[in-house]
């Protein structure tokens, strides 16, 4: 098993690269730090070479997720152990700018997955102006088989479950985080279901919903605050229609052997450990406020 030590960054495929990389310059307010022979542009929002990459291409959708691993492990042993799991991989040398080396494979469901072990950091990958996340903080994606998906992420990347909805909608950590990787129950496959970036707290929250309003990028479903994990959430649609979740306040698990996340005064449970919810609104907005209908597919 190698261990995926956090979630490294997201790849898109864009018809639109301009408009798309205005939005995440101007309205998130990553940085550019490098852009590619054929325009693909990769952008940070901390230390890391990049959190995000725009690629132009005919379609727009999500091309992969990466992941980085913990040094206990070389790039040709993980490779190794994968191999010896069933699961194949290519090495790929100076594949991006910033990863000198990274393992390309894929989930049972065809999800194109990087891993990789070093990458070069930027002195300050903070934007000057937008919104300024502070971190990447997830991905959601539909999936055809959950069960299997759990499986393979917590068999072969070292994940664990945080929470389940019900059977359908199951929440994993690959750190401190109640959440890295989320995985919905669908009949829809190799689609995006939504991305997630974090703020500092409430007033960025608030002051991030002023400048979505500012660049005509009206609210989908939120302010809230999810049962699951207990973040206070907003969903917004970038041009590309791509669903994007800015959050706060997530529940954290800083001690695997203790097994419960640090306690919280919204929590309903004292202490709050991983369990499975039932399908009710407390689940999914503690606010009350229900999705609209379409938004999570």
């Amino acid at each position: 098993m190698v261990h995926v030590a956090k979630i490294g960054h997201v790849a898109f495929h864009t018809t639109n690269l301009d408009r798309l990389l205005a939005y995440y310059t101007d309205v998130l307010g990553l940085t550019l730090t490098t852009r590619g022979g054929d325009g693909t542009a990769y952008l940070s929002c901390g230390v890391d070479h990049h959190s995000v990459i725009l690629t132009p291409a005919r379609e727009n959708r999500l091309h992969h997720v990466a992941f980085q691993l913990d040094h206990s492990v070389s790039l040709r042993d993980a490779a190794r152990q994968l191999h010896e799991a069933g699961i194949e991989s290519e090495l790929m040398s100076d594949a991006q700018p910033g990863i000198p080396e990274l393992l390309q494979l894929s989930d049972p469901d065809g999800n194109l997955i990087q891993l990789y072990v070093d990458t070069e950091h930027v002195s300050n990958g903070f934007g000057g102006t937008g919104i300024v996340p502070v971190k990447l903080g997830h991905v959601a994606m539909y999936v055809s088989d959950v069960k299997k998906i759990v499986a393979f992420y917590q068999q072969i990347l070292g994940f664990r479950v945080s929470d389940w909805l019900e059977d359908f909608f199951v929440f994993m950590r690959c750190n401190i985080d109640h959440h890295t990787m989320n995985f919905l129950q669908s009949k829809r496959k190799n689609e995006m279901f939504h991305v997630a970036f974090e703020l500092r707290d409430w007033a960025q929250v608030q002051s991030a919903c002023d400048w979505l309003n500012k660049h005509h990028l009206p609210l989908a479903w939120g302010p809230g605050r999810h049962g699951i994990g207990h973040n206070i959430f907003t969903y917004h649609y970038d041009p590309d229609h791509n669903l994007v979740e800015l959050f706060t306040e997530i529940d954290i698990l800083s001690n695997e052997d203790i097994g419960y996340f640090e306690p919280r005064p919204w929590h309903e449970d004292f202490p709050q450990k991983p369990k499975v919810w039932k399908d009710s609104p407390e689940a999914v907005n503690k606010w009350g406020v229900l999705p609209p209908a379409g938004l999570m597919g």
